[in-house]
């Protein structure tokens, strides 16, 4: 089995066929094909099946595709090792919007200025959207609440956030009134803890509005809409804090751990420049 052979496993199963895969690597298609056969006659099963005009993955396939890509990726590090330039290239990291406000600025102004040499992509998401993109490959590392216990991931805790119900001004208690919950979208863990202690206070949500911002959601909080959870570091950035009500939660419940995630096998060297930023080291 050749690393070539995995690298055109691979594209076929990115691309969905011989046809794509070979004009991605721009292969003939009967190239192709002779390694996909020679591929399989090493493994000695077979790691597509045909679907109409299109290959499906064989469960031998499926079974081979995480050690394609932890394989490829540990070639590529190894390359990178010996050349000396394991810190350069594109570091993609996602964060919730939350951290990358209040917590990065600092620490990644820093780590530019070490690392000049590496692009940092960052996008913001809910902890478990981001963590799907890093087992899948479209994020190199994310900045997540806990918990994060998938085997395939590496965690590190950077982070620790009070998190505070905001509501408006003149709340009492919640049983019995008409209740909006001010929330990200499914898959964010606060949404959840916020979804919980809603209901040990005993009261049931009218309604759920998904926004895409905590600004957006405090000003909705001002304004007598709803309630939302948010961390305490956050509030300090808005303006408005005098029109809204803070209601810490218990630390069992709202003291909360934010993890940087990865990959058991992504490259190392960008991971380890960044840690060493978070840490302040």
């Amino acid at each position: 089995m050749e690393l070539s052979d995995l690298v055109i496993f691979r594209a076929v199963v990115e691309a969905g066929g011989i046809t794509k895969a070979g004009a991605r690597l721009h292969r003939v298609q009967s190239n192709v094909t002779a390694r996909m056969k020679k591929l399989e006659d090493d493994l000695g099963a077979e790691l597509f099946a045909r679907e109409g005009r299109g290959l499906k993955l064989a469960a031998a396939g499926r079974a081979l595709l995480p050690y394609a890509e932890r394989l490829l990726e540990l070639a590529e590090e190894a390359r990178e090792a010996v050349r000396g330039d394991g810190a350069k290239g594109t570091l993609r990291l996602g964060a919730m919007e939350s951290t990358a406000a209040v917590r990065l600025p600092v620490p990644l102004a820093e780590f530019h200025r070490r690392h000049p040499e590496i692009t940092l992509d960052l996008k913001t998401g809910a902890t478990q959207p981001l963590i799907g993109q890093v087992l899948n490959g479209d994020l190199d590392a994310a900045l997540v609440a806990e918990p994060a216990e998938d085997p395939r991931l590496e965690t590190l805790p950077v982070f620790v956030e009070d998190l505070v119900v905001a509501m408006p001004t003149g709340s009492t208690s919640l049983v019995g009134k008409s209740l909006t919950l001010l929330a990200f979208q499914q898959g964010c863990s606060y949404r959840r803890t916020l979804e919980a202690w809603v209901a040990v206070q005993g009261a049931i949500p009218d309604r759920v509005v998904e926004m895409s911002s905590y600004h957006a959601m405090l000003g909705c909080v001002a304004a007598g809409m709803g309630i939302a959870l948010v961390p305490a570091s956050l509030i300090a950035l808005y303006p408005g804090q005098s029109s809204i009500l803070l209601k810490p939660l218990e630390p069992a419940i709202g003291r909360v751990r934010t993890l940087l995630v990865w990959r058991k096998s992504a490259p190392q060297a960008r991971i380890q420049a960044l840690i060493e930023a978070l840490q302040g080291r």
